[in-house]
């Protein structure tokens, strides 16, 4: 089954970094099951202060947010936490595909995405 997310003993972190509950909601229902520890933050803000904490192993990163765009904030992760891997999620902008991935981000998700889509970029990243 390609929607299978395998994973060490220990959980992964991935941070989902969203505004909107309803794609957060989403999100969670896609991933629910597998092996990993699911947080998330609503605004650039929130997950400074969260990476301070723990940095996760994935973050899903939505490009409009409250406090800013998550184009802009990708070159902050790259520079202060390298080892994290960003799967940019936008459904605004096709154009921003290019950008994001020019700044550092691994993968790009276009909304709206399958599980499908979304568990091979996870796969990918993870192993």
């Amino acid at each position: 089954m390609t929607n299978t997310i395998t994973a060490t003993t220990q959980k992964q972190k991935l941070l989902i970094i969203e505004d909107e509950g309803e794609m957060c909601l989403l999100i969670n229902l896609l991933l629910d099951g597998k092996e990993m520890e699911i947080e998330h933050v609503k605004t650039i803000a929130d997950a400074v202060e969260y990476f301070q904490q723990q940095p996760p192993a994935i973050v899903l990163l939505d490009n409009r947010l409250p406090d800013g765009f998550g184009l802009d904030f990708i070159l902050f992760l790259k520079k202060e936490y390298p080892a994290t891997k960003i799967i940019m999620i936008s459904g605004m902008d096709p154009a921003a595909k290019d950008v994001a991935i020019e700044m550092g981000a691994d993968m790009f998700l276009e909304k709206p995405f399958t599980k499908a889509q979304l568990c091979q970029c996870i796969n990918e990243l993870l192993h």
